[in-house]
């Protein structure tokens, strides 16, 4: 017994098919087959490149450079020239920086005693009991000394504070004073690197040319190589005039992607640039469009006193950001796609089964030569011999006494 249970471990066991000959179960059957086959070669191996092992840890660095000059002339500041020294923040070129193309100024302020700016809801007073001396105005400019400034004593005012004074003038901008801030030019310099693959490669033309960089400007057809993109450009490529943007502001996400098929060689991993503004919902409808924030340049007098001159300054903040895959051939992910395929392909024959047992006319008649019982012989000589002493034993009691 033991022997023969051992021998049975080299037996090779085949499953048995039956032919169903049925034209409607056997054309969805095909219909199953040719739909799987479509998907495993179609969209697992040939738009998704399932023979491929991937790399999606992208490492990026980032440099840009902003060139051009822009002049102004206010009653505030007088005739300045701007370079790219006074107009980008921070100066020293990173991933997100600030172009500025308008601003307003409040030059000359001292610390000392003045009025509450009367657009400070917190600021306003009808009596001196309204200033608590020594409060901090909520979104004010300074510290409350107790007085109430009032023109008249039947009108309200606004409480004296202690600040750098005169306080900021609150008014909206007009126009850009930076308006041909849309000509200038800025040099995104990317360099990326898939660790898993040791691939690296920059978004700048592999050149001898020493002037290449000097007269090219960005194309995705001509140049696609082409590092330098004028700021008017990347806006018009976002869907928005640059004009529009430069009085109050704006934000402008610079998107460089790197989808990398690396079977095809070198030359086929390019980058490809996408432009979107980033502060302004679809809709349209928000009050925060735009961009600004304030800084100050402090000096001092021949006489040694402190004073600052407050800006408030509106531009376009720039956001690049970097984001690939890189696929290579490889035979582990090729044979797990293919396992998954075949094991559709079970699935539509297991589909078919079920049609042809349960939603057939003659799913009876397939049942039976599908499921077949067994017994063995030893089981078949006892039930035979049991129903033998029964019918002995009603012969016996037919018989006379």
């Amino acid at each position: 017994m033991a022997g023969n249970c051992f021998l049975s471990l080299f037996d090779y066991k085949t499953e048995k098919y039956i032919v169903a000959k049925n034209k409607r179960v056997g054309v969805l059957y095909r219909l199953i087959q040719l739909s799987i086959i479509g998907y495993i070669i179609g969209w697992v191996f040939l738009k998704k490149k399932g023979y491929q092992e991937t790399d999606e840890a992208i490492q990026s660095s980032v440099i840009t450079k902003l060139k051009g000059v822009s002049v102004t002339n206010t009653s505030e500041s007088g005739l300045l020239v701007w370079g790219p020294e006074d107009y980008v923040i921070p100066p020293q070129g990173e991933a997100v920086l600030f172009v500025v193309t308008n601003f307003l100024e409040t030059p000359n302020q001292k610390l000392g005693y003045c009025a509450e700016s009367p657009k400070v809801l917190d600021g306003h007073c009808r009596h001196d009991e309204d200033c608590e001396k020594g409060k901090i105005v909520v979104a004010g400019n300074g510290v409350m000394s107790g007085r109430c400034l009032r023109k008249n004593q039947s009108s309200s005012g606004t409480c004296e504070i202690y600040a750098w004074c005169p306080v900021e003038r609150k008014f909206k901008p007009q126009r850009p004073l930076l308006a041909n801030a849309e000509n200038f030019t800025i040099y995104i310099k990317n360099f990326i690197l898939f660790p898993k693959f040791e691939f690296t490669k920059s978004n700048v033309l592999e050149t001898t040319d020493e002037s290449y960089l000097k007269k090219c400007r960005y194309d995705e057809v001509l140049h696609p190589y082409c590092p330098i993109f004028r700021l008017g450009d990347i806006t018009r490529r976002s869907g928005y005039s640059f004009q529009d943007m430069a009085t109050f502001g704006g934000s402008i996400g610079i998107m460089i992607e790197w989808n990398c098929d690396l079977d095809k060689g070198y030359s086929n991993c390019n980058p490809v640039y996408h432009f979107t503004r980033l502060d302004i919902s679809a809709s349209n409808t928000t009050v925060a469009v735009g961009f600004n924030f304030r800084h100050t340049r402090y000096f001092k007098n021949d006489a040694g006193e402190s004073y600052r001159s407050l800006f408030k300054v509106y531009g376009v903040r720039f956001n690049i950001m970097v984001h690939g895959q890189a696929g290579r051939f490889s035979i582990v992910p090729t044979a797990i796609n293919v396992a998954a395929g075949l094991a559709l392909m079970g699935a539509g024959a297991f589909f078919c089964d079920m049609v042809l047992l349960y939603l057939m006319k003659k799913g009876d008649s397939y049942r039976e030569r599908k499921f077949e019982g067994f017994r063995d012989k030893k089981s078949s000589s006892e039930e035979s011999n049991t129903d033998r002493k029964d019918e002995l034993e009603q012969e016996n009691l037919k018989l006379p006494s």
